[in-house]
């Protein structure tokens, strides 16, 4: 359907086996996402896409480890390891990816100071990425989300697809999660209480 798209989340090298931040089964997804990218007219992606030295690595934070949570001038921030950093192998979307047909490519968390979980805003929840205004000048009323990870840029980015008015789907078998202390089932209940269709 022209009113309907198909947006990839993060679907790069470090966010698979062997990446800095590795999402178990990661790769396992890229046969499938190929063949929705086949069938679908619209095709949109995401690329995490930081600066060396980003605030949300904990390397940028003496004596913090990776995973652990800090208070920053926008609310709470999970550390993480040094990942897709801009114009690394890392931060290259998967080598078996079929994204040449994307019509936008929307990249992320390239400010120094503050992270992005969602295709449509930064962490701050107020600075957009400019996705939503892409696809309401395009007429598209519909998404379909898959990538990485299902509980961090995933389900930040089908959850502010709702509540922007897009009818907003994810395709649970196209996704994989990061899990931390239970942020899958967490994220999953969130997204079913938006509204947020899990297929």
């Amino acid at each position: 359907m022209a009113d309907e798209a198909l947006v990839v989340i993060d679907l790069q090298n470090d966010f698979c086996p062997g990446g800095a931040l590795e999402v178990a089964g990661g790769d396992e997804i890229v046969p499938l996402v190929n063949d929705l990218i086949r069938r679908t007219e619209h095709v949109l992606l995401t690329q995490d896409w930081h600066p060396a030295g980003h605030s949300s690595f904990a390397s940028s934070h003496p004596g913090k480890q990776p995973f652990e949570t800090i208070d920053m001038p926008y609310g709470h921030q999970t550390l993480w390891p040094d990942h897709c950093i801009q114009g690394s192998l890392g931060s290259d979307f998967h080598s078996g990816l079929a994204w040449s047909k994307a019509e936008l490519v929307i990249r992320k968390g390239f400010r120094p100071a503050i992270d992005s979980y969602s295709a449509f805003f930064e962490n701050d929840r107020t600075t957009p990425t400019g996705l939503a205004g892409y696809l309401r000048d395009r007429n598209i009323e519909a998404l379909t989300l898959v990538g990485l990870a299902t509980d961090f840029c995933v389900a930040f980015s089908a959850l502010d697809a709702v509540k922007l008015g897009f009818e907003t789907s994810v395709r649970l078998d196209a996704c994989r999660g990061i899990d931390l202390n239970g942020s899958v089932e967490r994220m999953l209940g969130r997204m079913r209480d938006a509204g947020v269709a899990l297929i």
